[in-house]
Protein backbone atom coordinates (compact mmCIF):
# COMPACT_ATOMS: atom_id res chain seq x y z
CA UNK A 1 0.00 0.00 0.00
CA UNK A 2 1.01 3.24 -0.64
CA UNK A 3 0.44 6.61 1.34
CA UNK A 4 0.61 9.65 -0.82
CA UNK A 5 0.41 13.35 0.36
CA UNK A 6 0.74 16.55 -0.69
CA UNK A 7 0.09 20.37 0.67
CA UNK A 8 1.21 19.98 4.25
CA UNK A 9 2.20 23.62 4.13
CA UNK A 10 4.08 23.82 7.27
CA UNK A 11 1.09 22.75 9.58
CA UNK A 12 2.69 19.82 11.92
CA UNK A 13 -0.48 18.95 14.28
CA UNK A 14 -2.05 17.93 10.42
CA UNK A 15 0.62 16.10 9.65
CA UNK A 16 0.96 14.07 12.55
CA UNK A 17 -2.09 13.54 12.38
CA UNK A 18 -1.69 11.64 9.29
CA UNK A 19 0.95 10.09 10.49
CA UNK A 20 -1.24 8.53 13.16
CA UNK A 21 -3.85 7.59 11.01
CA UNK A 22 -1.57 5.89 8.61
CA UNK A 23 -0.55 3.40 11.43
CA UNK A 24 -4.13 2.06 11.87
CA UNK A 25 -4.79 0.96 7.84
CA UNK A 26 -5.49 -2.75 7.81
CA UNK A 27 -2.78 -3.07 5.38
CA UNK A 28 0.59 -1.80 6.48
CA UNK A 29 1.50 1.32 4.16
CA UNK A 30 4.93 -0.04 2.73
CA UNK A 31 5.52 3.42 0.33
CA UNK A 32 4.61 7.22 1.79
CA UNK A 33 5.11 9.82 -0.85
CA UNK A 34 4.78 13.32 0.02
CA UNK A 35 4.02 15.63 -3.45
CA UNK A 36 5.17 18.86 -2.52
CA UNK A 37 4.29 21.85 -0.35
CA UNK A 38 6.07 20.68 2.30
CA UNK A 39 6.51 23.95 3.55
CA UNK A 40 4.37 27.35 3.30
CA UNK A 41 4.16 30.82 5.08
CA UNK A 42 3.66 29.32 8.92
CA UNK A 43 6.39 29.03 10.96
CA UNK A 44 6.35 25.68 11.78
CA UNK A 45 7.38 25.13 8.32
CA UNK A 46 11.25 24.23 9.67
CA UNK A 47 9.95 21.73 12.24
CA UNK A 48 7.86 19.89 8.81
CA UNK A 49 10.80 19.41 7.54
CA UNK A 50 12.96 18.41 10.43
CA UNK A 51 10.55 15.40 10.96
CA UNK A 52 10.13 14.58 7.47
CA UNK A 53 14.14 14.40 6.86
CA UNK A 54 14.33 12.32 10.54
CA UNK A 55 11.69 9.54 10.70
CA UNK A 56 11.10 8.69 13.88
CA UNK A 57 11.98 4.35 14.51
CA UNK A 58 9.31 2.44 13.20
CA UNK A 59 8.27 5.43 10.38
CA UNK A 60 8.70 5.11 6.77
CA UNK A 61 11.16 7.45 5.15
CA UNK A 62 9.05 9.58 3.02
CA UNK A 63 9.94 10.21 -1.11
CA UNK A 64 9.59 14.10 -1.25
CA UNK A 65 8.98 15.95 -4.29
CA UNK A 66 9.07 19.99 -4.83
CA UNK A 67 5.91 21.67 -5.21
CA UNK A 68 4.69 25.30 -5.67
CA UNK A 69 5.78 26.76 -2.32
CA UNK A 70 9.20 24.90 -2.48
CA UNK A 71 9.31 26.97 -6.33
CA UNK A 72 8.51 30.28 -4.74
CA UNK A 73 10.99 29.77 -1.52
CA UNK A 74 13.95 28.77 -4.44
CA UNK A 75 12.65 32.13 -6.32
CA UNK A 76 12.47 33.98 -3.11
CA UNK A 77 16.29 33.40 -2.60
CA UNK A 78 17.51 33.74 -5.89
CA UNK A 79 17.66 30.20 -6.66
CA UNK A 80 14.94 29.83 -9.04
CA UNK A 81 13.96 30.41 -12.45
CA UNK A 82 12.98 34.03 -11.67
CA UNK A 83 15.02 36.45 -9.76
CA UNK A 84 12.12 37.48 -7.79
CA UNK A 85 8.90 35.91 -6.43
CA UNK A 86 6.65 37.30 -8.70
CA UNK A 87 3.86 34.72 -8.86
CA UNK A 88 4.22 34.19 -5.16
CA UNK A 89 3.69 38.49 -4.73
CA UNK A 90 0.80 38.36 -7.34
CA UNK A 91 -1.62 35.48 -5.70
CA UNK A 92 -0.86 36.16 -2.01
CA UNK A 93 0.59 39.69 -1.71
CA UNK A 94 3.67 41.10 -0.08
CA UNK A 95 2.34 39.97 2.96
CA UNK A 96 2.91 36.69 2.50
CA UNK A 97 6.43 37.10 0.97
CA UNK A 98 7.77 38.36 4.14
CA UNK A 99 6.23 35.27 6.06
CA UNK A 100 7.79 33.00 3.74
CA UNK A 101 11.32 34.33 4.09
CA UNK A 102 10.56 34.23 8.05
CA UNK A 103 9.52 30.63 7.88
CA UNK A 104 11.92 29.07 6.00
CA UNK A 105 15.60 28.88 6.57
CA UNK A 106 18.18 29.35 3.25
CA UNK A 107 19.82 26.33 4.67
CA UNK A 108 16.55 24.31 4.00
CA UNK A 109 15.35 25.87 0.76
CA UNK A 110 19.35 24.41 -0.59
CA UNK A 111 18.27 21.31 1.09
CA UNK A 112 15.23 21.42 -0.58
CA UNK A 113 16.51 22.29 -3.73
CA UNK A 114 18.18 18.57 -3.88
CA UNK A 115 14.39 17.21 -4.27
CA UNK A 116 13.22 15.49 -7.07
CA UNK A 117 10.93 17.24 -9.49
CA UNK A 118 8.52 14.18 -9.30
CA UNK A 119 8.58 9.84 -9.13
CA UNK A 120 7.54 7.16 -11.83
CA UNK A 121 6.70 3.97 -10.01
CA UNK A 122 5.78 0.82 -12.20
CA UNK A 123 2.77 2.73 -14.51
CA UNK A 124 2.49 5.83 -11.70
CA UNK A 125 3.68 9.68 -11.80
CA UNK A 126 3.80 11.29 -8.79
CA UNK A 127 4.47 14.91 -8.92
CA UNK A 128 2.94 18.00 -7.36
CA UNK A 129 1.46 19.63 -10.28
CA UNK A 130 2.03 17.95 -13.86
CA UNK A 131 5.01 16.87 -16.33
CA UNK A 132 4.86 20.64 -17.31
CA UNK A 133 5.44 22.33 -14.13
CA UNK A 134 4.54 22.64 -10.68
CA UNK A 135 1.91 25.62 -11.11
CA UNK A 136 0.14 23.32 -13.74
CA UNK A 137 -2.95 22.53 -12.16
CA UNK A 138 -5.16 19.41 -12.70
CA UNK A 139 -9.03 19.53 -11.37
CA UNK A 140 -11.98 17.57 -12.72
CA UNK A 141 -12.45 20.43 -14.91
CA UNK A 142 -9.42 20.16 -16.84
CA UNK A 143 -10.44 19.19 -20.63
CA UNK A 144 -9.54 15.86 -21.58
CA UNK A 145 -6.67 16.48 -24.12
CA UNK A 146 -5.05 18.44 -21.52
CA UNK A 147 -5.28 15.38 -19.45
CA UNK A 148 -4.04 13.03 -22.06
CA UNK A 149 -0.93 15.10 -22.99
CA UNK A 150 0.04 15.31 -19.25
CA UNK A 151 -0.15 11.55 -18.98
CA UNK A 152 1.69 10.83 -22.69
CA UNK A 153 4.23 12.91 -22.16
CA UNK A 154 5.81 10.30 -19.46
CA UNK A 155 3.60 7.61 -20.35
CA UNK A 156 1.73 6.83 -17.32
CA UNK A 157 -1.88 5.40 -16.53
CA UNK A 158 -2.08 6.69 -13.21
CA UNK A 159 -0.71 10.45 -12.74
CA UNK A 160 -1.24 11.38 -9.25
CA UNK A 161 -0.91 15.10 -8.25
CA UNK A 162 -1.46 17.92 -5.72
CA UNK A 163 -2.21 20.98 -7.02
CA UNK A 164 -5.39 21.52 -6.80
CA UNK A 165 -5.58 20.14 -3.17
CA UNK A 166 -8.81 18.46 -3.80
CA UNK A 167 -9.36 14.77 -3.85
CA UNK A 168 -10.65 13.78 -7.27
CA UNK A 169 -10.35 10.95 -9.92
CA UNK A 170 -10.61 11.76 -13.26
CA UNK A 171 -10.96 9.01 -16.03
CA UNK A 172 -10.21 8.46 -19.61
CA UNK A 173 -11.62 5.50 -21.71
CA UNK A 174 -9.32 3.96 -23.57
CA UNK A 175 -9.79 4.75 -27.46
CA UNK A 176 -7.79 5.97 -30.42
CA UNK A 177 -6.20 8.94 -31.18
CA UNK A 178 -5.69 9.89 -35.07
CA UNK A 179 -3.33 12.11 -36.21
CA UNK A 180 -1.90 13.69 -39.60
CA UNK A 181 0.25 16.42 -41.06
CA UNK A 182 -0.32 18.51 -44.06
CA UNK A 183 2.38 20.53 -45.55
CA UNK A 184 2.53 22.72 -48.44
CA UNK A 185 3.72 19.79 -50.79
CA UNK A 186 2.54 16.67 -49.41
CA UNK A 187 -0.17 15.62 -46.80
CA UNK A 188 1.70 12.58 -44.51
CA UNK A 189 -0.31 9.25 -43.94
CA UNK A 190 -2.79 9.43 -41.50
CA UNK A 191 -1.46 7.51 -38.03
CA UNK A 192 -3.60 5.98 -35.16
CA UNK A 193 -2.58 5.64 -31.65
CA UNK A 194 -4.66 3.35 -29.63
CA UNK A 195 -4.63 5.04 -25.74
CA UNK A 196 -5.61 2.61 -22.88
CA UNK A 197 -7.51 3.55 -19.99
CA UNK A 198 -5.90 6.10 -18.13
CA UNK A 199 -6.82 8.41 -14.79
CA UNK A 200 -5.42 11.33 -12.95
CA UNK A 201 -5.99 11.46 -9.19
CA UNK A 202 -6.10 14.13 -6.77
CA UNK A 203 -4.58 13.37 -3.45
CA UNK A 204 -5.60 15.58 -1.35
CA UNK A 205 -4.40 18.71 0.85
CA UNK A 206 -2.80 18.06 4.68
CA UNK A 207 -2.22 21.00 5.99
CA UNK A 208 -4.26 23.79 4.14
CA UNK A 209 -7.71 23.77 6.29
CA UNK A 210 -7.65 23.58 9.91
CA UNK A 211 -8.56 20.68 11.50
CA UNK A 212 -9.39 18.75 8.64
CA UNK A 213 -6.55 16.69 6.60
CA UNK A 214 -7.23 14.56 3.36
CA UNK A 215 -4.78 12.17 1.75
CA UNK A 216 -4.84 8.97 -0.52
CA UNK A 217 -4.27 5.38 -0.14
CA UNK A 218 -3.16 3.24 -3.11
CA UNK A 219 -2.96 -0.22 -3.67
CA UNK A 220 -0.62 -1.25 -6.63
CA UNK A 221 -1.63 -4.67 -6.95
CA UNK A 222 -5.07 -3.80 -7.07
CA UNK A 223 -5.04 -0.47 -8.83
CA UNK A 224 -7.26 0.68 -5.97
CA UNK A 225 -7.91 4.27 -5.01
CA UNK A 226 -9.15 5.37 -1.28
CA UNK A 227 -9.46 8.94 -0.48
CA UNK A 228 -8.78 9.37 3.56
CA UNK A 229 -10.15 12.48 5.47
CA UNK A 230 -8.55 12.86 9.05
CA UNK A 231 -9.66 15.16 11.49
CA UNK A 232 -7.84 16.39 14.36
CA UNK A 233 -7.93 19.08 17.30
CA UNK A 234 -11.20 20.09 18.28
CA UNK A 235 -12.49 17.80 15.19
CA UNK A 236 -10.79 14.56 16.32
CA UNK A 237 -11.44 11.37 14.23
CA UNK A 238 -11.15 10.02 10.71
CA UNK A 239 -13.80 8.86 7.86
CA UNK A 240 -12.58 7.82 4.25
CA UNK A 241 -14.19 10.66 1.72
Amino acid sequence: MWAILSGIEGNIKAYEAVLTDLKRQRVPVEELYILGDLVGVRPESEKVVQRVRYPRSGELQPQVCIGWWEEQCFNLHGLGTTAEATELLNRYGGDAVQLLWQSVSRETVQWLRGLDFGFFELDCLLIHGSSISVSDELTPQTPPWQVLDRLQRFGANNLFCGRSGRVFEYQLQGGSVTTSVTTLDVKQPVQTITVPQRRVIGVGNVGREPGQATYTLYNPNTDKVEFKTVFYGHKKGFSPT
